[in-house]
């Protein structure tokens, strides 16, 4: 996107809570690959879906410091819980301290895994489901998570976009080759309708008919 582009959206948007420019400063400090953080605009528009739909049920699959998490557990129901998966055992604590913080621990459960593994033993039905782990893997994680989604229940996938590297025919990276799989699969799937929002690298919007 445009740099002035960008600009004029952060000024003209919702300023970011604090917890969560804390948490997007400390993780640029601390942590590899801190562009996996959500970040302040896709956060808002996180946080804005979740407090349109309102769910009781929120599944995450991909932790990372915990920035989407917050955005997402601020639109649940008073009795809600959102599940959030993570890989990556090291970054747990962190994004605990996190939740904390903006007053979302109590409604968040973490759990460190394989996704693919954790999935098929939850026994609850989900109002959003919010994918954004290993790009290889998304198309799995969407045949695991749609019998688990109640009717007329969304999905959001990150990186749909992966840096443009959708439009290369012939590439090698499995990453790459994993999301175009992912998205090319949402177009044979008859029980949804989706929509692929240009925000940041790419979100699409999946609503389950039945």
């Amino acid at each position: 996107m445009n740099r002035r582009i960008e600009y004029y959206i952060k000024e003209h948007s919702s300023s970011e809570d604090q917890v969560l420019e804390d948490l997007y400063r400390q993780t640029h400090i601390r942590f590899v690959n801190p562009n996996m953080s959500t970040g302040h605009i896709q956060g808002k528009f996180l946080e804005m879906i979740s407090k349109m739909i309102n769910p009781e049920y929120i599944l995450e699959i991909g932790t990372f410091t915990g920035y989407s998490s917050i955005c997402l557990a601020k639109g649940l129901k008073s009795s809600g819980k959102l599940i959030t998966v993570e890989i990556n055992d090291e970054l747990k604590e962190f994004a605990k301290s996190f939740f904390v913080k903006a007053g979302v621990d109590t409604c968040i459960v973490q759990l460190t895994g394989n996704a693919l593994r954790i999935i098929p033993t939850l026994d609850m039905k989900f109002d959003l489901v919010f994918i954004d782990g290993d790009k290889r893997e998304y198309s799995g994680y969407y045949k695991a998570i749609i019998d688990k989604v109640r009717p007329g229940g969304f999905i959001l996938a990150d990186n749909v976009l992966w840096g443009d590297k959708v439009l290369e025919k012939d590439t090698k990276d499995p990453q790459s080759i994993g999301i175009i799989e992912f998205n090319n699969m949402l177009m044979n799937e008859k029980n949804i309708e989706h929509v692929i929002i240009p925000l940041r690298d790419g979100v699409t919007l999946i609503r389950k008919i039945s």
